[in-house]
This record gives structure tokens, sequence and C-alpha cells, in this order.
């Protein structure tokens, strides 16, 4: 077997590279860098616009689960849960529940709320439902405004 040799390339067929042709230009550069700049400063705050309120919708979501675990819990037990028991009282049987059918929570734990704040837990009998399941929002104080408001089952 004979090994075909191929002829030399032609320097007719190679690239000519110049010495200007070898990079880019600080202004491709800063023309690029400027093009991506305004991209992420129109699209960055939508974004993040959009992750808060998924956070809203996630808290009211949670909110929903804890209303229908409470009412689970009524329904075998006679009563709410006292304040003082709060939502473990969803994972763990009280000391004075004969009846428990627990835990009412899937994970058998009171998860928090998206911003890392607890839930809270307040009964007034004369309302219906007699609970009320708060979530601080985004500054986990209550009041406030925007991602900032306070998330409940009840309208105020």
């Amino acid at each position: 077997m004979t090994q075909a040799t191929l002829p030399p390339p032609s320097p007719l067929l190679r690239p000519v590279r110049s010495a200007a042709s070898a990079g880019y230009t600080l202004v491709e550069l800063l023309v690029v860098l400027t093009i991506i700049s305004l991209l992420v400063g129109l699209v960055g705050p939508r974004v993040l616009g959009y992750l808060g309120e998924s956070r809203v919708k996630t808290a009211r979501l949670q909110i929903d689960g804890f209303a229908s675990a409470l009412d689970l819990f009524f329904l075998d037990t006679g009563r709410y849960p006292a304040p003082s028991e709060g939502f473990e009282a969803l994972t763990q049987r009280p000391a004075d529940v004969p009846v428990w059918n627990g835990p009412y929570l899937k994970t058998g734990r009171v998860p928090l709320d998206p911003w890392g704040h607890p839930y809270i837990y307040r009964i007034e009998e004369e309302r219906a439902p007699p609970y009320e399941i708060i979530s601080l929002g985004s500054d986990g104080r209550e009041g406030g405004t925007g991602t900032a408001a306070d998330i409940s089952n009840v309208e105020r």
C-alpha cells in the first residue's frame, strides 16, 4: 500500500490575516457591552417583578393549605387550635385532644413564608372563618405596600 501525499497548500488559498484583524477593537467591545447593559437594564426589573409576584402567589397558596388543614383539624377535634398551640397542633397531637388524625400538613412540618418569616395565626370567634393566617410580606413587619404588604386569608 502506498500512501498518497497531498501537495502543499497553495499560498493563494491561505487566509490573509493582518495585524488589524487579529482581534476586536475597543469600539466594538464597548458597543457590545453597551447593548448587553441596555438589555439587562430593561429585562432585569421585569424578572425581579415576576419573582416578587410569584412569592406573593406562593404565600397565598400556603395560606390556603393552612386553612384546609385547620378545617380538617376542626372536623376531627371539634375546635380550632388555640393560639398558644398554633400551627404546631397541625403537625403534633396536642395533649388535650383525644381524636387527632394528623399530621394535617403534607410535609409534617410548618413551613415559613416565601421570605423566610413565620406565619401568624390568630383566632376571633366573631368572624367566619374564626381564624386568620397572615404572612407579613417581604419586610417582615405588619402593614406595608406592594410585596411588603401583609397577605391574609381574611379581607380587611
